[in-house]
C-alpha cells in the first residue's frame, strides 16, 4: 500500500474552524484525521502542501517511521504549526493502519486499558459567552442564566464541566486578551478577583457537591495572579484549576502554592519539550493534545507521565473525530485521569461524521470499528467549508 495524495478539508466549526486531513492510497483505502489549531488554519493548509511531497508514495503503515522521517526533515522549526502539520500525515495514517487491519487504533497499541473514558463538559456557559448562537433561546443574561445552564450539565449527560471567567449580561462577554470580551492585561485585579469567585459560587450552588468544576484560566493571568485566585477559590473544590504557563518554575511555584489540583501542558509538544515540567513536578495533571501533536507523540507523553506517577487529560475542545482521536488515546494508556469533550457546538455537525460519540452516565464509550471508528463526510465538510 502506498500513499497517492493528501487532502485538506476546513470546515466552519462556529466558534473555530476545523481542520480534516484525508490521505488517499492506491487501494482505495482513505484514513482521516482531525489536526491542528483553527486559528492558522491558512498556514496549515499552506504546510501540509509544502510536505505532502515527502510522504508520496510512502506505506502508511509505518507511521512511526513516516512521523520521524518528517519530524528530522523539519528540524530546523520545530514544535507550533510544524507538528500540527505533521500531525494531520500521522494521524490519518494511523486511521489507515487500523483499517487494513481490521482493528481499532487503540488495539495497535498496547491497548484496551478501558471500554470507556469519564468525560468533562468542556467551557460550558463560557462558549455560549463567546457565541450567544450556541444556545439563542438560552441568554446567559444574569446569574439565573449561568445557575440555569450548570444545571443542564447533567441533563446532557455529564457529571463534570470545565468554564472560563466571563461576564453575564445582555451581551455576555468571554476573558480574553483584548481579541474581545475584557482585556484585563494578564492581571487579577481585586474586582476580577471577586467576579471570579461570585461565578463558581453561583455554579457550585447550582451544581451541587455531585458534580466537578473545573476552571480553565489558560494563560490570561501572571502567576502572582494565578496564586490569589487559586487561593481565593480553594473552599469550592474544584476539580482542578488549569493554567499554561511557558516557564517550568513559576508553574512549580504555582503548583505548591495552593491545594487545587493543577492541570497544564496542552501547549506543549513532544516528550523534549514535557521534560522540564516533570522533573520539577510542575502539574498534577498532564495535558496532551492528540490533534496539535499527533497520536504516536502524544502516548510517549503519556508513558514518560506514568513514570513520574502523573496522569494525563487529552485536552480536547475540537469536533467528533478529535473526540474519536482522543478516546483512543485514553484506550492506549494506563494513567488517564479524565477527557475533555466539547458537546455544545453548530447544529450541522452531526452531518460531517459517520458515528458520533456516545456518551454515557459522564462516559464516552471507546470505539470497537477498525480505525478510529468515525470516518469523515467528505460532502458535508464541503458543504460547510470555511469561506475566509
Amino acid at each position: 500500500m502506498k500513499i497517492t495524495d493528501v487532502e485538506i478539508f476546513v470546515v466552519d466549526g462556529g466558534r473555530k474552524k476545523w481542520l480534516f486531513s484525508a490521505v488517499r492510497t492506491d487501494e482505495g483505502v482513505t484514513g482521516y484525521g482531525e489536526f491542528g489549531y483553527g486559528t492558522v488554519a491558512k498556514s496549515l493548509v499552506g504546510f501540509v502542501e509544502d510536505i505532502k511531497p515527502l510522504v508520496i508514495g510512502k506505506d502508511p503503515s509505518a507511521v512511526e517511521k513516516i512521523y520521524f522521517d518528517l519530524y528530522r526533515a523539519l528540524r530546523q522549526v520545530p514544535g507550533g504549526i510544524a507538528q500540527m502539520g505533521i500531525a494531520a500525515i500521522e494521524l490519518a495514517c494511523w486511521d489507515i493502519k487500523g483499517k487494513a487491519l481490521g482493528l481499532p487504533v487503540s488495539h495497535l497499541l498496547g491497548g484496551p486499558h478501558r471500554d470507556s473514558q469519564r468525560v468533562y463538559w468542556s467551557h460550558m456557559a463560557s462558549a455560549r459567552a463567546h457565541n450567544p448562537s450556541l444556545a439563542p433561546n438560552k441568554p446567559l443574561k444574569d446569574w439565573e442564566a449561568v445557575a440555569a445552564a450548570t444545571r443542564e450539565v447533567r441533563e446532557r449527560g455529564y457529571d463534570a464541566f470545565k468554564t472560563n471567567i466571563f461576564w453575564p449580561g445582555e451581551i455576555p462577554k468571554p476573558i480574553s486578551q483584548g481579541r474581545d470580551g475584557i482585556n484585563h492585561d494578564q492581571r487579577v485585579d481585586t474586582e476580577l478577583l471577586r467576579h471570579a469567585e461570585k461565578q463558581i459560587s453561583v455554579m457550585r450552588d447550582a451544581a451541587g457537591d455531585s458534580v466537578d468544576i473545573l476552571l480553565d484560566v489558560n494563560y490570561n493571568f501572571k502567576t502572582e495572579g494565578v496564586i490569589r485566585l487559586a487561593k481565593t477559590l480553594e473552599p469550592y473544590k474544584l476539580f482542578w484549576i488549569e493554567h499554561d504557563n511557558e516557564n517550568p518554575q513559576a508553574l512549580a511555584q504555582l503548583r505548591d502554592s495552593t491545594s487545587i489540583s493543577l492541570a497544564s501542558g496542552e501547549e506543549h509538544f513532544t516528550m523534549r519539550e514535557y521534560l522540564p515540567y516533570f522533573e520539577l513536578r510542575a502539574m498534577d495533571t498532564v495535558l496532551v493534545d492528540v490533534q496539535w501533536q499527533g497520536f504516536g507523540p502524544s502516548k510517549k507523553v503519556a508513558d514518560i507521565a506514568e513514570t513520574y506517577e502523573m496522569n494525563i487529560a487529552p485536552h480536547n475542545p475540537a469536533s467528533e473525530l478529535a473526540s474519536f482521536q482522543s478516546v483512543h488515546l485514553c484506550a492506549s494508556v494506563s494513567n488517564v485521569r479524565i477527557m475533555e469533550s466539547d458537546p455544545e457546538g453548530v447544529p450541522w455537525r452531526e452531518e460531517l461524521f459517520t458515528n458520533m460519540p456516545e456518551v454515557v452516565k459522564g462516559r464516552m464509550q471507546v470505539p470497537t470499528s477498525p480505525g478510529w471508528g468515525c470516518d469523515l463526510v467528505e460532502e458535508a465538510a464541503i458543504r460547510y467549508a470555511w469561506s475566509g
